[in-house]
């Protein structure tokens, strides 16, 4: 029997491989300018634990904060860490747990395109 060595393989169980947040950590200002980021409207939480599932790509930056974030199906222990400072893309039909340890402050838009 051959073993599928395909990344892109899909496993109806778990989250796609494909579907990864993805941080930039302290982004210049100028790209922060160029993304237009002051102009996204802003949402906030207090610490506590979230699941959410993301109809539409999110990017968003932090102004406050720090979370865990636990993909939906990822084995037990595995998380994307980011908090103030960081801009953080999240892929449009990813499912995951927020773990926020500092209330968090971002401003956000979503991409449904994608």
């Amino acid at each position: 029997m051959a073993s599928n060595s395909n990344p892109e393989a899909m496993d109806t169980d778990h989250t796609p491989a494909n579907l990864t947040i993805q941080v930039e950590r302290n982004p210049s200002e100028s790209r922060l300018l160029e993304l237009g980021i002051k102009s996204w409207p802003k949402w906030g939480c207090p610490p506590g634990k979230f699941p959410l599932k993301f109809d539409a790509e999110e990017t968003c930056y932090l102004l406050k904060g720090k979370v865990k974030a636990y993909t939906k199906g990822s084995s037990t222990g595995q998380f994307v860490e980011f908090g103030a400072g960081d801009l953080v893309v999240i892929p449009k039909g990813l499912s995951c747990t927020w773990d926020v340890s500092v209330a968090v402050d971002k401003h956000y838009k979503f991409d449904s395109s994608n």
